[in-house]
């Protein structure tokens, strides 16, 4: 197993966890950036391009007839064929987080439309289901199982929010592990269907799944409820009859207590476990060799590699597969950096040259590589990993179209880890959550001094119930900084001064003389 070290030129804040990878005829895709889309690739996606160990990105495009795909991270993906002997495929996506971090419940499905030196063209199309759909959720895994001619998916673990009749103040943006539920997936009809089984009790999630004909094997993950990683080694075997699916599951000796684990596939039976925590900010260096018979699988360790120092010590890493028996590993960068939010990356072999030659792909692989969430093994959320595939001599395209983060907008004044102020303490690398409402990025709240410039609440001492009624009402807000300036510019306020209305002139009074008739008129009236 050998090491080597991967720059990133000029797009490096793209590069963060979360990301996914498509690899379509050798060629790794890459889609599910942290922000929104920008107008250089307004589809999200992109193909990388690796040569003499720089990594640059290019602009793929959609066709007319593809629906719209979000930015999501941590989503479970998989190659989905018709049969286990085709040799076209498709890629499935299913759930996810948006830059807005609300989760995604829905599934699309990636196909390569077209592919030349200066553009490549996908179409994507959203798969609408019924049934027993399964929530919006991230951290899962999602696998193709082949029985008797026929192929369903099948979705477990993951991640979702706490359900808004159970949601307070306090843990409003909360998660929860999903329901140890199996779904099975039919594309064909487009519909789903939920099994329990009693052999899975916990939810998990950031864990390892290994598929192979009708059968899938589920290692390690880590559960909230109980803040444990899994030992255990479950195998689902699913049978397609003309009836109804059977879906069971079977208690297996020789797991491996480990999260958010990488697994690539290095033979038609071997696999290679490599990266991933076994305890709370304890990173694992132990690399294990997997291998699938017809009905049983085997866990040896082997070998691990010479780990640079700054692998050894640093407190999170993340990574992905990326095919042919080589795995992408990722450490935080230097705080000195130009570039706050870079990191550095690896190439990790796991085989020899002469072993490097093209893969069986009858057996899938799905591993949810990614730490947990704020509170778990690290104070990292944002570390779920994202994947490159391919080696680095297979791509041959020009660098015409090459994406230059440079060209869009200048964001990092409404960055998330900025100094905001003199006294700030907000540190990526050892931030964790401090209100209620946070999940993975500091609240900010935006100071209305001069043009505007953005603070962490934490820094300016706001308590939780001072912040949430701030971001209710329609006030203006101004940093500590700032305060004291706004109080001397203030002005009185203007007061409305009452407009008299002109009396209107009196009318000159009119009297009528009254005379009352004397007695002796009375009666002369009277009698005539």
């Amino acid at each position: 197993m050998s090491l080597q070290v991967v720059s990133a030129v000029s797009n490096s804040s793209l590069l963060q966890p979360g990301f996914s990878l498509l690899n379509f005829d050798g060629h790794v895709f890459f889609f599910g950036q942290k922000g929104w889309p920008k107008r250089s690739c307004p589809t999200g996606v992109f193909l990388l391009d690796i040569k003499q160990n720089e990594l640059k990105m290019k602009p793929a495009a959609f066709s007319k007839d593809s629906c719209y795909l979000p930015p999501l991270r941590y989503p479970a993906l998989c190659t989905f064929r018709g049969n286990a002997d085709s040799d076209e495929y498709q890629y499935i996506i299913h759930g996810g987080k948006t830059p807005n971090n609300d989760l995604s419940d829905k599934i699309y499905i990636m196909s390569l439309v077209s592919k030349n030196s200066k553009k490549t063209t996908f179409q994507c199309v959203e798969k609408d289901l019924g049934g027993d759909v399964p929530e919006a959720r991230y951290g899962h895994t999602i696998n193709v199982v082949h029985s008797r001619g026929k192929s369903m998916s099948v979705i477990f673990g993951g991640r979702s929010y706490t359900p808004l009749a159970q949601r307070t103040t306090e843990k409003w943006n909360s998660v929860v592990d999903c329901l140890p539920s199996v779904f099975l997936v039919d594309f064909e009809f487009g519909c789903c269907t939920s099994y329990i089984l009693p052999e899975l009790q916990d939810g998990l999630a950031f864990h390892v799944s290994v598929a192979r004909n009708d059968t899938i094997y589920i290692l390690g993950g880590h559960s909230l409820q109980n803040n444990t990683r899994s030992p255990s080694l479950y195998k689902l075997k699913v049978d397609l009859p003309l009836g109804s699916p059977a879906v069971t599951c079977t208690v297996l000796p020789g797991g491996i207590s480990v999260s958010s684990a990488i697994v690539t596939q290095t033979g038609n039976t071997e696999f290679v476990l490599v990266g991933g925590y076994q305890a709370d900010n304890q990173k694992r260096l132990v690399c294990n060799t997997i291998v699938l018979e017809d009905n049983k699988i085997e866990i040896v360790e082997r070998a691990s590699p010479d780990w640079t120092p700054d692998i050894k010590h640093c407190r999170m890493w993340f990574g992905c597969d990326m095919g042919k028996g080589s795995v992408l590993l990722g450490i935080p960068g230097d705080n000195k950096q130009l570039i706050s939010d870079a990191n550095y990356f690896y190439i990790l072999r796991c085989k020899g040259a002469e072993e490097n030659k093209e893969e069986d792909l009858t057996a899938q692989i799905c591993s949810q590589t990614s730490t947990e969430d704020a509170g778990d093994s690290t104070p990292f959320e944002d570390s779920e990993e994202f994947c490159f595939s391919t080696e680095a001599h297979s791509f041959d395209v020009d660098d015409t179209d090459t994406y230059n983060e440079d060209d869009e907008d200048d964001e990092s004044e409404t960055g998330y880890w900025i100094t905001c102020s003199a006294s700030c303490n907000i540190d990526i690398n050892t931030w964790v959550p401090f209100y209620s409402t946070e999940l993975n990025k500091p609240a900010m709240i935006l100071c209305s001094s001069g043009t505007g410039h953005w603070v962490h609440a934490q820094c300016m001492d706001l308590s939780e119930s001072m912040l949430l009624h701030l971001s209710e009402a329609n006030v203006k807000y101004f940093c500590n900084e700032h305060v004291e300036l706004n109080k001397g510019l203030q002005t009185p306020k203007k007061v409305l001064h009452l407009k008299k209305q002109p009396m209107k002139p009196l009318r000159k009074k009119t009297t009528m003389k009254l005379t009352m008739p004397t007695k002796k008129s009375f009666l002369r009236r009277l009698f005539e």
